[in-house]
This record gives structure tokens, C-alpha cells and sequence, in this order.
């Protein structure tokens, strides 16, 4: 019986870690408070909401590329070179938008969470 309930814990566990693994997909993910210090770093904010909603206020030098368009199969001005941290509004597309990326090869670092909780400077 210890045997079987090890084994149960042990598979557990190593789902838990597996599954980990596919949400991240290779890239980073990190918290609104570590964009300012990766700008500085010379990473590029990629908002990936739509255009109205960047419209209405993004991080200071952002740039605009919605997920619509990135699904669409638009990466005009985007350089492989470049580091980008992409932002949505809640976290949600951002993480898909940087799957994209990240399997095309670009540099990516997925934000957490959005411009819904955002406090710093907007344009």
C-alpha cells in the first residue's frame, strides 16, 4: 500500500512539474514591476491588445502589434534581434502572443498580468 500511494505522489508530481513547463513554453514570464527594469535593459514593450484599446493608454514607448494581427501573421517592424516583453490587458493574450513569437524566434518575456493593473506612466 506505501508503494502505490509513493508511486500516486510521485506521478502527481511529475505531471504538476511537465505541465509547468507547456504554460511557459521556454520564455519568461514576469511581474509588471520588472518591465520598467527591462526597458532599461533595452527590451521593447509589444502591447498586444487592439488598437482602440491601446489607444486609450499604453506604457510610455510601446508598440502596438495586436494579437488579432500577430495570429494574422503580421511582424512588420519586429526585429529577432530585439528583445520584447508583451503586455496585454489581463495577462491572457499576451501569454499566446508570445508562444507565437517564441516558436518563430524572437526574444520574448510574457507579462503576468496587464495594463488592467498597470501604475505607472501612460501615453
Amino acid at each position: 500500500m506505501k508503494k502505490l500511494v509513493w508511486l500516486i505522489t510521485l506521478v502527481l508530481v511529475l505531471t504538476a512539474c511537465g505541465s509547468t513547463d507547456k504554460v511557459n513554453e521556454g520564455f519568461p514570464t514576469v511581474d509588471l514591476e520588472d518591465v520598467e527594469a527591462l526597458q532599461k535593459e533595452g527590451a521593447v514593450v509589444m502591447d498586444v491588445r487592439e488598437v482602440d484599446e491601446y489607444n486609450e493608454g499604453h506604457i510610455r514607448s510601446a508598440i502596438n502589434l495586436p494579437l488579432s494581427q500577430l495570429q494574422d501573421g503580421e511582424r512588420a517592424g519586429l526585429d529577432q534581434e530585439q528583445k520584447y516583453i508583451v503586455i496585454c490587458r489581463s495577462g491572457s493574450r499576451s501569454q499566446t502572443a508570445s508562444e507565437i513569437l517564441h516558436k518563430e524566434g524572437y526574444d520574448v518575456t510574457n507579462v503576468s498580468e496587464g495594463m488592467s493593473t498597470w501604475r505607472g506612466p501612460v501615453e
